[in-house]
């Protein structure tokens, strides 16, 4: 795995979106050079998949908490981890 790519996985979300936005921004007012644009497209493309990764690793997390939470709540009074 290359350096950028084990720097990608600790990236935050939020840095992610800045520098996607930071692309992004550049493609529209025409402040990339033609000769970098294809790499920048491509960087785009690695930083959208990176925070749709995370969006969908946290969807996860969320499901799995609720699922606990209600999973709990269906239990008969006394049936509960800390009843034991």
């Amino acid at each position: 795995m290359s350096d950028r790519a084990n720097t990608d996985t600790e990236r935050s979300f939020s840095a992610a979106m800045e520098e996607l936005e930071r692309i992004l921004e550049g493609i529209e007012d025409e402040r990339i050079d033609i000769d970098v644009l294809g790499r920048e497209l491509a960087r785009a493309a690695e930083l959208l998949e990176l925070c749709r990764a995370k969006i969908r690793r946290a969807e996860t997390e969320v499901l799995t908490i609720r699922r606990g939470v209600v999973d709990h709540d269906r239990l008969p009074v006394g049936a509960g981890l800390l009843d034991q």
